[in-house]
């Protein structure tokens, strides 16, 4: 049956015939409703699926506006938690009861009511001729009178506040407040005490100041908790902090929902490279926010640097995989500005469906991220495929092994030792994760005279005859007095052999146990070598 545009006969407009209707689903790309059910069915049905994929889609609008608020807030600066920001003071509160202290009103006194004695009128004259004047003892006999009459009545008013209680909840309220005093008082003597051990780099005080910083560094991101642990390692003075990073699931995967032809709502996932972006994102800002809460509450400069991993605790195997790694000396984190200037400008797509500041920006683009790669750090490619990095430094046992130390701990190390023992002038020349070569200058009268070549490394694999060749090469080329193969490892039989004859008597060897002996001599502190 068609449409038919005739009237009716009793004049009424015409009526809409099912085969009409079946025309217009046809033009709008549906399936014609079946057989049996009525066009008004389908088009209620019809309508509900396309509120209901509004509404959906509305959904995943508001996960996106979550995560733009949650970038904007974790670049936020950091408030400063150093000893002195931590300190209290208190004021004693006044007793608000509303009747005034019986106990403040001082005992009337005697000397407060005496009249003045009456002056002589003959220089000669002897006082107790003076005090038997009439009008004077008259004066006496009253002062007399109303010191008593007041004195009575401030005992009275001393008993009547007892009798009531106001003299019990005024010393109760006394005695609170100076426990409050007290309190504050005790709370900055031990703060103090915890400075006076954190300037002597003792572990738990240097740990407690930090993980007190990073605990308040996530106040502005209570609703996505972040903690980060901190170990500090009086042997490098490195702080190595945990940092547990959001579970993947907090960026969505949808861009929204669609109806399809045949009234089917169908989800529409964003590209994998874009989620992946904006989780990493995330994750650089929450990186930045804890190596600027380390530095900002280090006032005193006990950390010479700070390694952070990012570890993903929730995976499907319920292995931890570290994400993101950072090995960054004090020198570095001063040159870096560690937090965003703000969000990246919004493109179309994010104005066309408001899902933020930022979201969507490219990440090679994105200011936290290349932050992160100003400070070289290691960051996964696909968080989503869980590819992991090494992490820089491990906070393991209370006495590190080498493989413990980042390599800027490693570098730092080398150079402690050997500027103690007398070689100054230190320049880096190469810096790697297996070791670094440099070169030193020592006074004639030091341990260590006249220009050097150092390479140390640190691994299992015993040094060779090759790489000694290779120094005693660097020595000519640098026109230096002496060289030193320094390593975590030992010494190959052929290496050993070849030291000390011609042209290596100049070739200088430390193995693991001397590394640990030169240790525990200069610095005072133990190093275990492991593996």
């Amino acid at each position: 049956m068609q449409y038919s545009p005739e009237s009716q006969p009793d004049g009424t407009a015409p009526v809409l015939q099912p085969g009409f209707l079946a025309s217009v689903f046809r033009d709008l790309g549906a399936d014609v409703p079946e057989q049996g059910t009525s066009p008004e069915e389908s088009v209620a049905a019809h309508g509900r699926a396309a509120a209901l994929t509004h509404h959906r889609t509305l959904t995943v609008q508001a996960e996106h506006e979550r995560l733009a608020d949650l970038l904007r807030r974790a670049a936020l600066p950091v408030s400063a938690m150093d000893f002195e920001s931590q300190l209290r003071s208190y004021e004693p509160r006044p007793y608000l009861a509303g009747e005034p202290d019986p106990t403040a009103e001082a005992e009337p006194r005697w000397e407060d009511y005496a009249p003045p004695e009456p002056p002589a009128a003959d220089p000669d004259e002897a006082p107790s001729r003076r005090l038997l004047d009439s009008g004077y003892q008259r004066e006496l006999a009253q002062a007399r009178l109303r010191h008593q009459r007041e004195l009575r009545e401030w005992r009275t008013r001393r008993a009547e506040a007892a009798d009531s209680g106001a003299m019990a909840a005024r010393a109760a309220h006394e005695q609170a407040e100076q426990a409050r005093a007290r309190a504050v008082r005790e709370y900055n003597e031990t703060l103090e005490e915890c400075r006076r051990a954190y300037r002597l780099a003792e572990p738990a005080a240097v740990e407690s100041l930090l993980e007190r910083a990073l605990a308040a560094a996530e106040g502005a991101t209570q609703d996505l908790p972040a903690p980060c642990r901190a170990v500090f390692r009086p042997l490098t003075r490195t702080a190595v902090l945990d940092l547990d990073l959001p579970p993947l699931d907090l960026v969505p995967s949808l861009s929204g929902y669609r109806l399809t032809p045949s009234g089917e709502i169908e989800p529409v996932p964003r590209p994998s490279a874009d989620r992946a972006a904006d989780y990493l994102r995330l994750a650089a800002r929450l990186v930045l926010r804890a190596l600027q809460a380390a530095d900002a509450v280090d006032t005193d400069e006990i950390l010479a640097g700070v390694v952070l991993n990012g570890w993903l605790r929730e995976t499907p195997s319920g292995a931890a995989v570290c994400l993101l790694s950072v090995d960054a000396d004090r020198d570095a984190l001063a040159r870096t500005r560690l937090l965003p200037s703000g969000p990246a400008p919004l493109g179309e797509e994010e104005v066309e469906h408001g899902y933020g500041d930022g979201v969507y920006a490219d990440a090679e683009q994105d200011e936290a991220l290349v932050r992160l790669r100003e400070l070289a750090a290691a960051v996964t490619p696909d968080p989503y495929a869980l590819v992991a990095v090494e992490q820089s430094g491990a906070a393991g046992s209370a006495v590190p092994t080498v493989a413990d130390l980042s390599p800027n701990e490693f570098a730092h190390l080398v150079r402690d030792l050997l500027t103690r023992g007398g070689l100054a002038g230190w320049s880096v020349r190469l810096r790697g994760a297996a070791g670094l070569v440099a070169t030193g200058e020592g006074d004639a009268g030091s341990a260590l005279p006249g220009r050097w070549v150092v390479w140390a490394s640190r691994g299992s694999d015993p040094v060779a005859v090759e790489e000694l060749r290779t120094l005693a090469e660097a020595v000519r080329e640098e026109g230096a007095d002496r060289g030193l193969r320094l390593t975590s490892g030992r010494f190959s039989d052929a290496a050993l052999d070849l030291s000390g004859t011609a042209p290596y008597e100049q070739i200088h060897l430390v193995d693991g146990d001397g590394v640990r002996e030169l240790t525990q001599t200069h610095l005072g502190l133990p190093l275990a070598m492991g593996d």
